[in-house]
Parts: structure tokens; C-alpha cells; sequence
């Protein structure tokens, strides 16, 4: 049996993605990792993950399919998961060995004691290219240590604090059960991938390691600004779709509705400061469009996050709502780890 299967989406990732899977395979054989090669055609991404499936049986897969995005490449991944545990590790980021073995330690625990595990939690490390210091987010302020916990025992996110794909392992049936599809040739997904199982979540356990090591410097990488900007179309995609999935009444635990909320507004924060940064008429009515269909959709939720502190400054004009504007970006920088 497999503890934790390991999607790796991989798109022409030639060059960066044997860091990555070398960085995985110190799991060994309880782990699988499912190489997804997303129709790369520019480079040699296909003949390594076939390499990586021949030299290491049993442990890597290779798995070859049409482009449709990051978002399906996760989906493929989860649909061929026998792991009891699930975590993507995107192509141009990896992991550090120890933090690792103690996460394969925590996890070995749940899969063969008595007690059912829905989502491991763990630290990231933003490895910002040139970045002589490595900002790590943790969640040591928000979370109890080293023990199993419910939503009731979590205590507060200060802003600029999130769950975000890198932090989480989630029970591979779980996210079966909810009905996890993600949507194809879709950037920003993973935002959807780690919200919308949040009210299946009965059970957590935050181990404080900086397990996962997220690259941030790659011109073309989907987190630059700029890029973002050029796809805009596709963060207010996601960011409605989040919308979707918020039903209050559907979950009962007030800490996990304000959780819920806030990782909402930042959603809103992100699409409207890209929108008053690209300075073009065009897409600042997008922004006014996606705060109207929110209203459409919720009218206290609008209320919430429209009058909320960073909501106002993406809806006022002049000097004041620049400077919350502002604050708005700094936050969404943390957030995202663009530059």
C-alpha cells in the first residue's frame, strides 16, 4: 500500500523537472509519484518521465496526455492516485528530505492506527530566486502542533496568513467524495484545489516543517506579475468559481466560515489590484463587473468584503483608496510570492 501519492504536472519542464522528482524519491516505495506530462512538446519533458518510470518501478509513472492545463494535470493525477494520501509538487519546485521523512512518519501513523486523518498541513519556503533571505509562511499562530484537531480547535489567521496547495495533503478519498474538477486550460487553479474541500474536512494536523520549496523566478512563471496581468481573464475565472463554492449554509463551524471568507476577500484583493495595475479601462470594468456578480450572488458576503478593510481600497478613488490599494498589493505579493 502506498502512503502518499505525489502528482508532479509537468508542461516542457526539461529543464527543472529532475530536481523536483530526485527531491521525491527519497520517499521511497511508499510513495508514488505520478509524472504528468501535459502534451509538452518543446522539449525532452516525455523521454525523462519515461526514464524516471523505467529506472524506478513500482515508484515513478509516467503518464502522457493531451494539454489541458495545469488544472487537469491535477485532475489526471488524482484520477490514478492509489496512494491513501494525495499532494502536488509542481514541476519546478521540491522538497526538503527531513521535513519529508517526518511528514511520511506523521502520515504512517493515521494509515495504520485507528484514527482517521483528513489534512496534513506543513510549512513553505517562498525560494525566491536572488532572495538572500527565504520567507517561510508557517502556521504556528493559527494552529495547534503535533496533535490531531478539528476546525474548533483552530485559532486565528492574522491577514496575510493562508493554507495555501504547497501547505497541504489531503486524503486522496476525500477529495474524490467532494468532487474535485478542476477546470481545464485554467491557470490559478490551485487556489480551487485547496478550497473547496475545506468543509469535508473533519480532522488536521499541522506539523511545523518547511517541507515544500516554492520557486519564484522564472520570467514566464504564472505568478509574475506582468503574466498575471496578461491573464486576468483567467484569475476572475477562478475567483467566481470560489464564490460558487461558498455555501454559509452549508458550513457550520464559524471558524472555518471566516477562514472561508477570508481567503475570499484576498481572492478579491488579487483580481482588482491586477485589474487597477494594468491601468487599461478594459480590464478595470472586469473588476467592477466581478464585485457586481459577487453582490449578484451574495448580498452579505458583498457586504463583508466590500466594506471590509481591503475591499474599500479596492473601491475608492483617490488618495486614501490608493493607500489601502497599496496595502492590498503588499499583502497579495505575500500571497502569491509575485514580484
Amino acid at each position: 500500500m502506498k502512503l502518499l501519492s505525489i502528482a508532479v504536472p509537468c508542461y516542457n519542464s526539461a529543464a527543472y523537472m529532475s530536481k523536483c522528482i530526485e527531491s521525491l524519491l527519497v520517499g521511497g516505495d511508499e510513495v508514488e509519484i505520478l509524472i504528468v506530462d501535459d502534451g509538452s512538446t518543446k522539449d525532452d519533458t516525455a523521454r525523462i518521465a519515461d526514464e524516471y518510470e523505467k529506472n524506478y518501478p513500482g515508484i515513478c509513472r509516467a503518464i502522457h496526455q493531451e494539454n489541458g492545463g495545469h488544472g487537469e494535470a491535477v485532475n489526471t493525477g488524482l484520477r490514478n492516485a492509489s496512494g491513501v494520501y494525495f499532494k502536488v509538487v509542481d514541476s519546478d519546485d521540491h522538497v526538503d528530505a527531513d521535513a519529508y521523512r517526518a511528514i511520511l512518519d506523521t502520515l504512517r501513523r493515521y494509515v495504520y492506527g485507528s484514527q482517521t486523518l483528513d489534512m496534513l498541513i506543513s510549512n513553505f519556503v517562498y525560494d525566491k530566486q536572488g532572495a538572500s533571505h527565504k520567507k517561510v509562511m508557517n502556521y504556528r499562530t493559527a494552529l495547534p502542533k503535533d496533535q490531531l484537531f478539528t476546525w474548533k480547535d483552530v485559532k486565528v489567521f492574522i491577514l496575510g496568513q493562508y493554507i495555501l496547495m504547497h501547505s497541504v495533503i489531503y486524503r486522496t478519498q476525500l477529495l474524490k467524495d467532494c468532487g474535485l474538477e478542476l477546470p481545464k486550460h485554467t491557470f490559478y487553479v490551485d487556489n480551487i484545489f485547496v478550497y473547496q474541500p475545506l468543509p469535508h474536512v473533519r480532522t488536521m494536523y499541522y506539523l511545523d516543517v518547511n517541507f515544500y520549496r516554492y520557486y519564484i523566478g522564472r520570467e514566464d512563471q504564472s505568478v509574475n506579475e506582468q503574466v498575471m496581468i496578461g491573464r486576468i481573464d483567467q484569475q476572475l475565472k477562478v475567483t467566481k468559481l470560489m464564490l460558487d463554492y461558498y455555501d454559509m449554509g452549508k458550513i457550520p463551524n464559524r471558524k472555518l466560515r471566516h477562514y472561508m471568507v477570508r481567503y475570499l476577500e484576498i481572492m478579491m484583493v488579487v483580481s482588482s489590484i491586477l485589474a487597477i495595475r494594468s491601468g487599461t479601462e478594459e480590464n478595470l470594468a472586469k473588476k467592477k463587473e466581478l464585485w457586481q456578480y459577487l453582490k449578484k450572488k451574495s448580498f452579505p458576503l458583498w457586504l463583508r468584503l466590500r466594506f471590509g478593510f481591503l475591499g474599500q481600497g479596492m473601491n475608492l478613488p483617490g488618495k486614501g483608496g490608493r493607500k489601502i490599494s497599496e496595502a492590498g498589493y503588499k499583502i497579495s505579493q505575500k500571497f502569491f510570492g509575485f514580484n
